[in-house]
C-alpha cells in the first residue's frame, strides 16, 4: 500500500476524474494514479476489446515534438538517426515507425513511435522514460532540431474490430487510414493528432487530444454501445498476447534489438553498408549480433497447464538439477487463449520452436514449450 504522502504525490491524468465517475480502481503506475480495470473486471475488458473496442487511457505516455531548425524535414530525421537504429529518413509524411533508443554497449534506453507530419517529426514515448528521452534529445540534437515537450495534450486508444466504426462517426478520415498511417485530423471538431496503431495486436488508433478537451472526446466515444472502458490490467494481457515488449520488463538497457527479437524494426539501410549503416549509439555491439548472431533470445513460452508463470520466473533446460539459462519476463493468463503465455530470453542454441523449458514456479518446475508469437493473431489494417 501507498503511504498517503505518496499517494498524493502521484500525477494525475486528464481523464482521471472520468476513471474515478466510472468506478475505475484506481493504482500507481509509472508515477500515476492510472486504472489498473472497472467493475466489469478484467477478464471481460480484455474479452471486449478482442470482439468489439476498448477506450485506453494512455496520457501518462510523453509526446514530444522534433522541429527541424533547417526548416527540412529530413535534417530532423537525420539527427534523430544519431540515436536509433532505425532508418527515419524513409518514413514517408503521414507515416510512423516503431523505433527504440539505444545505449554505447547496445542496450535499450527506451522505445518508441516516430511519426513523420510533414514538417516535423512527432514522437511518442513511454511514461517511465518521458523525462530522461527528453533530455537524451536535447543533450544530443538541440543543435539541429527545436524540442518540444508536448504537456498540453492527452493520449487515448480506441483499439478492437469495431474501432473503425467507432471512430468514423466522428472522424471521416479514418476508414481511409491503414496501419502505421499518422497525422492531423479532426476528431469530433477537435484538432487531434490521429495514428492507426496501438499496443493490443488489435486494429485500432492512438488520439492526441489537447488535454482540456479529453473528457468531452472520451465520453463521446463512449456514448457508443461498442466501447468499453479498458484499464491497464487488460492493457497488460492484450500486448502479451499479440507478443509485444513491455519496456522496464521485456526490454531494458541489458538487452540489444536482436537479443529482444525486434530485428524487423532495424532497416538494412542501418546496419548493411552504405553511408547510414551504424551510426548510432552501441552500434559496433548490435551490428555484431546481426553478423554472429547473439547468445540469448526473447521467446514466446506456452505452458502444459493452467498455472499461470509470472515475471522473474527462473528458466531450466532440465527437470532436474542444473542452472538456470534464463528467466520469464512477462507472464500470465491469457483469456483469449484460455491458457497461461510467457516471454522471457533463453540461450539461442535453445530457442527454436518447440524446444521445452522448464520454469521454477513455487518450488516445482513446470513445462514449457518454445512457441511462435504473436499468441493471438494480429488484426492490423495494411
Amino acid at each position: 500500500m501507498l503511504a498517503r504522502d505518496d499517494k498524493d504525490s502521484l500525477k494525475r491524468t486528464p481523464l482521471y476524474d472520468l476513471h474515478v465517475a466510472l468506478g475505475g480502481k484506481m493504482v500507481p503506475f509509472a508515477g500515476y494514479d492510472m486504472p489498473v480495470q472497472y467493475p466489469a473486471g478484467v477478464l471481460k475488458e480484455h474479452l471486449h476489446t478482442r470482439s468489439s473496442a476498448g477506450l485506453f487511457d494512455v496520457s501518462h505516455m510523453g509526446q514530444i515534438r522534433l522541429l527541424p531548425k533547417s526548416g527540412r524535414i529530413e535534417d530532423a530525421a537525420r539527427a534523430l538517426e544519431r540515436l536509433v537504429p532505425q532508418d527515419i529518413v524513409a518514413i514517408a509524411p503521414g507515416r510512423q515507425r516503431y523505433a527504440q533508443f539505444t545505449n554505447a554497449e547496445g542496450g535499450l534506453l527506451d522505445d518508441l513511435m516516430v511519426a513523420n507530419f510533414g514538417n516535423h517529426l512527432f514522437l511518442v514515448v513511454n511514461a517511465a522514460c518521458k523525462e530522461q528521452d527528453e533530455a537524451h534529445l536535447r543533450a544530443n540534437l538541440s543543435g539541429d532540431c527545436v524540442i518540444e515537450h508536448l504537456a498540453d495534450r492527452a493520449l487515448i486508444a480506441l483499439q478492437g474490430p469495431k474501432a473503425e466504426a467507432a471512430l468514423a462517426k466522428l472522424c471521416a478520415e479514418a476508414p481511409a487510414m491503414k496501419f502505421m498511417d499518422a497525422g492531423p485530423h479532426r476528431v469530433a471538431g477537435l484538432d487531434c493528432f490521429v495514428s492507426r496503431s496501438g499496443y493490443t495486436g488489435e486494429d485500432g488508433f492512438e488520439i492526441s487530444v489537447p488535454a482540456a478537451d479529453a473528457e468531452r472526446l472520451a465520453k463521446t466515444l463512449l456514448e457508443n454501445p461498442d466501447v468499453m472502458p479498458i484499464g491497464l490490467g487488460a492493457r497488460d494481457s492484450l500486448r502479451l498476447e499479440a507478443g509485444l515488449c513491455l519496456y522496464g520488463h521485456d526490454i531494458d538497457t541489458t538487452t540489444t534489438p536482436v537479443e529482444a527479437a525486434l530485428e524487423w524494426s532495424v532497416q538494412k539501410t542501418r546496419r548493411t553498408g552504405g553511408a547510414r549503416a551504424g551510426g548510432f549509439p552501441g552500434a559496433e555491439k548490435i551490428l555484431a549480433h546481426f553478423d554472429d548472431g547473439a547468445s540469448r533470445r526473447r521467446v514466446g513460452l506456452l505452458a502444459q497447464g493452467r498455472a499461470p508463470v509470472r515475471e522473474g520466473a527462473l528458466l531450466f533446460a532440465d527437470s532436474a538439477g542444473g542452472e538456470p539459462v534464463g528467466k520469464v519476463t512477462s507472464g500470465g493468463f491469457g483469456p483469449s487463449l484460455n491458457a497461461p503465455v510467457a516471454m522471457g530470453y533463453v540461450p539461442t542454441s535453445q530457442s527454436a520452436l518447440g524446444t521445452q523449458i522448464f520454469a521454477e514456479v513455487r518450488g516445482q518446475r513446470l513445462p514449457l514449450t518454445v512457441a511462435a508469437m504473436p499468441f493471438v493473431k494480429n488484426t492490423y489494417k495494411r
